[in-house]
């Protein structure tokens, strides 16, 4: 790890102007990613900003839509009453991330912006656009088993690797951000990027704008919701794929329904065109399978991920089944 200076301000106008002041500064929360990155060389920054003295942390409900503080950790979320009540989809995905010790540390912030672990970005001894841009993608030819089948480019293949995102894009979240020029909102749909020819950008968010906060509205999916993460172990792993499966329900027919998905490509991935076939269907496994078939259209593999063509819709249809109550977990 390289020296690097370290400040801890009080205030969100002192924590920014810290940051902006140095091109390479970086802002520090709960750091379970970041101080990887910088012990294995991969980020490098001359000065972090601490910014866990700032008021950033809590859940809170206005009207109906629920806010929670940048700050806010990973459990408090899950275990939260007003999340348990009104968007259990999000706090099963938070469950489902990481281990019980990162959870306890890892920041609502820290985990919007979370970095993939394709280990071709991890490894500084082979070429990453990502991490090095014009370097090539080690990926393309190499062993791309947990690699993007969606929205990729010839300059990276990597996945997104954060459970609670999936669940933000399916939930419509919306992300508060504050810098030099003041507060603004981005939509979790236009928060984070697909690589195009620039995947060492992984968000929209500018280099001097702190999150300070998620806010996300209560919607009548809470009865029938279920995210599905399946992995190669079932503790501190990153998901093959994930669903998000939401459904607001008349009896048997499904009146509206949100999926998205994890593992599959550099964002969260949105399946728009089966919602809306699911849109007014009964809640049958043969809708599902028809369902799952419209969101994989245009997928594509590669060398060593062909299993996610066929696991990928297996879980949309497991992930709906249960959520619809049409089978138990």
């Amino acid at each position: 790890m390289n020296l690097f200076q370290y400040v801890r301000p009080a205030e969100q106008k002192t924590a920014i102007a810290a940051v902006a002041a140095e091109p390479t500064a970086r802002f520090l929360g709960g750091g379970t990613n970041l101080l990887d990155l910088m012990k294995r060389h991969i980020m490098q920054p001359e000065k972090l900003v601490d910014v866990t003295r700032l008021p950033l942390k809590g859940i809170t409900q206005q009207g109906n839509i629920i806010r929670i503080g940048a700050l806010t950790r990973n459990t408090e979320i899950a275990e939260d009453k007003t999340i348990l009540q009104n968007l259990p989809l999000l706090a099963m995905a938070i469950n489902a991330g990481a281990s019980a010790q990162i959870r306890n540390m890892a920041t609502t912030g820290g985990n919007l912006l979370q970095r993939t672990r394709c280990p071709y970005f991890y490894d500084t001894a082979m070429p990453c656009n990502k991490r090095e841009p014009g370097t090539g993608c080690g990926a393309l030819e190499g062993f791309n088993r947990m690699h993007a089948i969606f929205g990729f480019s010839d300059k990276c293949i990597a996945v997104n690797p954060s459970d609670m995102n999936v669940a933000l894009r399916a939930l419509d979240a919306t992300v508060v951000v504050n810098g030099p020029k003041g507060e603004r909102k981005i939509p979790i749909a236009d928060f984070h990027r697909l690589p195009g020819d620039t995947p060492e950008k992984d968000t929209n968010l500018d280099k001097n704008e702190l999150i300070t906060a998620v806010t996300i509205p209560i919607s009548p999916f809470s009865k029938n919701a279920y995210y599905l993460k399946v992995r190669d172990r079932n503790s501190y792993a990153f998901a093959l794929v994930s669903v998000a499966a939401a459904l607001n329900m008349d009896g048997n027919t499904i009146k509206e329904a949100r999926l998205a998905m994890g593992g599959v490509a550099h964002k969260p991935w949105r399946l728009t065109d089966a919602e809306t076939f699911l849109k007014s269907k009964t809640a049958t496994e043969e809708n599902f399978q028809q369902a799952a078939q419209i969101a994989f259209q245009g997928a594509k593999a590669f060398k060593h991920n062909q299993y996610k063509l066929k696991l990928g819709p297996n879980t949309i249809v497991q992930a709906l089944s249960v959520a619809s109550g049409l089978k138990s977990v």
